[in-house]
């Protein structure tokens, strides 16, 4: 069997797929690639499956061995410099590594979160149906380790392969959200607030929610209570410091601060790619509705 030697993990590395859904009814949440495009890319690149699972490694500094034959993989997300052996290859596009030979990828120069997708997929022991691991309840296997081994699946060949893939390069610029407004802007004093300042993303955001960082919104009523309410990915939570939290793929299932605005789907892979001090930018996706009382 092919395996992957872990040889330096970096920050963090773990195993994502497209997470476990449908199990919120019993306390789990879905969890899965934090960067879901970038994560289907570099499956497709080695055609596999979309759920074949990879590995997302947060700021670079990572390096693993090819053993027991030879395996094609590819690169994607925040351009870490891949190498093989020293020598660089492009990202987001496919490349074949011999027996024995070292994939190591640097510190992104932009954008925080890389996969790497081998053909065949990373083929730990799933939990509840899925090889995810979800940082706030961890549940999935877990955060690799210098020393660990992950088994490489068998490859089918119901998919295409693709030699590269032209992806719109990840820079440090300000990032460009789009949200759906409510179910509880009302319950701020300027809810326009929320688009009308540039936010920072706060070094203390990770897989759960991005934290941001600015000018504290106003809550109309602080001493107000709301009784805890199903939560989303993209949801934007505003506790009692005012200061908006972006839920992330392994978000809480429930809470009991009020929901400012939604990002849109279509943004949300933006979201896994923003780096602590980057400044973020929110815009309506559709006019606010003005308060009814």
């Amino acid at each position: 069997m092919t395996t992957l030697e872990i040889l330096r993990s970096g920050p963090m590395a773990i195993v994502q797929d497209l997470g476990r859904p449908g199990l919120a009814h019993l306390g789990v949440g879905r969890s899965g690639a934090a960067d879901r495009r970038s994560h289907t890319l570099a499956n497709r690149l080695v055609a596999n499956p979309d759920d074949r699972a990879t590995v997302e490694v947060t700021l670079g500094g990572f390096a693993a061995r090819v053993c027991g034959g030879d395996l094609d993989i590819a690169v994607t997300g925040a351009d870490a410099d891949p190498t093989v052996d020293g020598n660089i290859f492009g990202n987001n596009s496919i490349h074949h590594v011999h027996d024995g030979q070292v994939i190591s990828l640097t510190t992104p120069r932009a954008g925080l979160r890389t996969y790497l997708a081998v053909r065949g997929g990373i083929c730990v022991k799933p939990v509840l149906g899925s090889r995810s691991y979800d940082v706030m309840s961890a549940i999935g296997p877990s955060p690799l380790r210098t020393g660990d081994v992950l088994p490489v699946g068998d490859h089918t060949a119901d998919y295409p392969e693709l030699d590269q893939a032209a992806v719109a390069a990840i820079t440090d610029d300000v990032v460009e959200l789009l949200a759906v407004p409510g179910p509880r802007d009302d319950w701020f004093v300027d809810p326009d607030a929320l688009v009308h300042t540039v936010w920072v993303a706060s070094d203390r955001s990770d897989r759960v929610g991005m934290r941001l960082s600015g000018r504290p919104l106003r809550h109309r009523n602080p001493d107000r209570q709301l009784p805890s309410e199903g939560l989303t990915r993209g949801a934007i939570q505003v506790p009692p410091n005012g200061l908006p939290v972006i839920l992330g793929p392994d978000h809480p299932l429930t809470g009991g601060y009020p929901v400012i605005g939604v990002v849109i789907d279509e943004d949300i892979d933006k979201v896994a790619q923003v780096r602590p001090g980057q400044r973020v930018q929110l815009h309506w996706a559709r006019p606010r509705r003005p308060p009814e009382w």
